[in-house]
């Protein structure tokens, strides 16, 4: 038996799993809402795992996997104080799970839990050198280069929404124009903002924001339903994210030269959207040799990828 534990801003997941053959199937998960100090929220996600395992306890494991936003330390087994999880500092996460439990317990950054989950599981099986972009509420890689995960020196490899890809525009990982600032949920959010004041100041009508009010409630989510409806503002910001998501593949193609890119979470639910213009841009910026040998594709396991990403840590660390 399998334990994953996925530990977001927003919310947590307990994912119980198990392998069968070469494949992991999912035999139970609880979602929780991230709401309580950090040790209570531990101690939460610890006693719903035992609820969970029931009578057969502890015993049954055979791993335990943590996927986390960073900042992190895989090596020490550390959280240290990612922005999304206030309070979370320096917090010894595998010494604590596996004081509990009594089993073998790995610590890894979501997006490097991702891609060893799409590498093992998903669109990048068979391959051996592969980036995978989370493009969800941020923007964050994990690399598998020439068949092994690479987090870096300290663990701050494929930190890519970091990247600055223009002098000003929209913040994202503390930087203005950076890779996460045009092409994440938050910066699709903050460029919706930017264009539709625009538009209402001029006094021109936006079918999904009316007023200057509702301003702070725009999302990605909610500009792709107006774009998929066909309105052209929406489809325009949709594009201005696409342009850059394009400038930044390129970046990483001409550096890493890549067998795939996994792409997930919002490329997945907005793909008409975004790849023309993707393409178009990469064409001009990347090699073309290294385009060619290069695949772009949505993650291969979905919505589902998060809770496979935790079980895919603890199905390592057991094997």
């Amino acid at each position: 038996m399998l334990l994953g534990l996925d530990i977001g801003g927003t919310k947590c997941a307990v994912i119980l799993g198990r392998r069968e053959g070469d494949r992991i199937t999912i035999i139970e998960k609880k979602i929780l809402p991230t709401d309580k100090p950090v040790y209570e929220m531990i101690e939460t996600l610890f006693a719903t795992s035992e609820e969970m395992l029931g009578t057969k306890g502890h015993a049954a494991l055979t791993g335990i996997g943590i996927s986390c936003g960073g900042p992190l330390s895989s090596k020490k087994g550390l959280i240290l104080s990612p922005p999304n999880l206030p309070g979370w500092d320096n917090i010894p996460i595998v010494k604590i799970t596996q004081e509990r439990f009594g089993k073998k317990t790995l610590l890894q950054n979501d997006a490097n839990a991702c891609a060893m989950a799409e590498w093992k599981f998903g669109a990048g099986a068979g391959y051996n050198n592969i980036i995978f972009l989370t493009f969800g509420t941020g923007m964050g890689a994990g690399l598998i280069l020439d068949g092994r995960l690479y987090s870096g020196t300290t663990d701050l490899a494929g930190e890519v929404g970091h990247l600055r890809l223009s002098d000003m525009g929209p913040v994202g990982f503390g930087k203005a124009g950076s890779f996460e600032g045009w092409s994440s949920g938050g910066g699709i959010a903050q460029l919706a903002q930017i264009m539709v004041r625009q538009k209402l100041q001029m006094g021109q009508n936006v079918s999904f924001c009316d007023n200057l009010n509702k301003l702070p409630s725009l999302t990605a989510r909610g500009v792709a339903e107006a774009a998929f409806a066909g309105d052209e503002l929406a489809i325009e910001i949709y594009k201005v994210c696409a342009h850059y998501l394009g400038r930044g593949l390129a970046l990483l193609i001409d550096i890493i030269n890549p067998e795939i890119i996994i792409l997930g979470s919002i490329f997945g639910r907005v793909r008409p959207l975004i790849e023309p213009e993707m393409w178009s841009v990469i064409k001009k910026e990347a090699l073309a040799d290294a385009i060619a040998d290069c695949r772009i594709v949505p993650a291969g396991l979905g919505e589902n990828i998060g809770n496979m990403a935790a079980l895919t840590l603890a199905d390592f660390i057991a094997a």
